[in-house]
């Protein structure tokens, strides 16, 4: 599982993130999203630690602290939704052509 952390400064660094999360243990991974058309952050990133019980404390001590200059919103990762609807691409049929 992963932790979202929502609010984020776009001056953040995958470095600053991780350095702030360290405190509660072992970070495994960091990611943080960028628009594909700017190259900018979007203001949210995902973080991965090695244990559930660093992810609870990291989320404990982090959600609506302040950091850069703004209140954070850190919660647990929510799986990601299909954006398609639908179900998906749809198959063509003979009537389509």
């Amino acid at each position: 599982m992963s932790v979202y952390i929502g609010n984020l400064s776009y001056d953040a660094t995958d470095e600053d993130i991780k350095t702030v999360f360290a405190e509660y243990g072992a970070v495994k991974r960091v990611q943080v999203p960028s628009d594909r058309e700017t190259g900018r952050p979007r203001g949210f990133a995902f973080v991965e630690m090695e244990t559930e019980e660093e992810e609870e404390a990291a989320i404990a001590a982090l959600d609506g602290a302040e950091w850069m200059g703004r209140n954070l919103k850190v919660n647990k990762a929510r799986p990601r939704e299909d954006r398609r609807g639908g179900g998906g691409r749809r198959e063509r049929s003979s009537r389509d052509y």
